[in-house]
Order: C-alpha cells, then structure tokens, then sequence
C-alpha cells in the first residue's frame, strides 16, 4: 500500500513540476449533452425488476495541465418513472483524464465522487465511481462533437451494489 501510495505521489508530483512549455498549452474544455444510464435495480430501487432505463444530462469542464492530461468535474442528472415510481440519480465526480489530441481524439478516465438517488419517498446518497472513455471529433475550431462517451459506473444505494451503464453524447467547446 504504501508502495503505491508513493508511486501515486510521484505521479503527482512530475504533473505539477511539467516544463514551462506545457503551462503556455493549458486549455479548459466544458462539454454538454444527453446521457443514458441503465440502473442495475435493488428491490428499494424498482422491485420485482433486474434494471430500469433514465434519461437526462450530463456537464463536465476539463482543465487540461498538458495536451494529453487534464483534471475533470463530471455532473449528470437522469430521470425517469420505472414502476410508476418517480426517480432520480445525480452524480458528482472527479478525477484524471488521458487523451490523445488530434482531430479525433480518444480518451480515458476514472472519476470519483458520489452519487444521489431519489425515488418516491426513499432517498440515498453513496459512493461513486465512472471508468469509461469516448471519442470526441472536430466539426470547427473550438467546437467537437462527443460522438460517444461510455462509463461503468457502479455506486451502492440502500445497501446493495449497482452496477450501471451511462452512454452520452453532445458538445465540447474547447477554449
């Protein structure tokens, strides 16, 4: 544990002491757009069912510390009435995102935070993680095209694991 607790540190540390050239190339991203998500249901969530689908939004901004490296705030709201039951999931998370910069640019994260669930008169808040990725395109300078995000993103609501599925597309404005 500590082992890694030091090579995380020093990850950490390299970022932060990058060459001068890279803090000139700093750049923020914000994207927005439609999510999906597929709810892995608990019995408090949606009884007598295996899963459930929601809609909604999804925001996230993305300051990039180099080209290929940036730091993310990742929020999402999903919506939806499995059962006749009103619910809602919102999640907030943050972490490290790699890419690759080119017209199509690939990339990858794991984001940590916590997510929120409300469904008739029931209400939890748990621990959350999305690892995942996408594929963003140019259409004109500054602007690209989330053509897909996808994240595994498993949280733990009245006692039970979820393992859930978000899909999302929309803009990126790259500043």
């Amino acid at each position: 544990m500590a082992r890694r607790l030091s090579l995380l540190l020093g990850l950490v540390l390299l970022i932060s002491l990058a060459p001068l050239k890279t803090q000139a190339q700093d750049k923020f991203e914000l994207f927005g757009g439609y999510s999906y998500m597929r709810v892995d249901a608990t019995p408090a969530l949606n009884p007598g069912s295996s899963g459930f689908n929601l809609n909604g939004w999804e925001l996230s901004g993305q300051y990039k510390f180099a080209d290929w490296l940036g730091g993310v705030a990742d929020f999402d709201g999903h919506y939806g009435s499995p059962s006749g039951e009103s619910t809602s999931i919102h999640t907030f998370l943050f972490g490290p995102q790699v890419s690759w910069p080119t017209r199509v640019s690939p990339f990858a994260h794991i984001l940590i935070g916590g997510a929120h669930v409300s469904t008739g008169p029931f209400a939890d808040t748990s621990f959350a993680v999305a690892i995942g990725g996408g594929i963003d395109t140019e259409l004109i300078h500054g602007i690209y095209w989330r053509v897909i995000e996808g994240d595994y993103l498993p949280t733990r609501f009245f006692g039970n694991t979820q393992n859930n599925v978000r899909v999302s597309t929309g803009i990126v404005l790259k500043f």
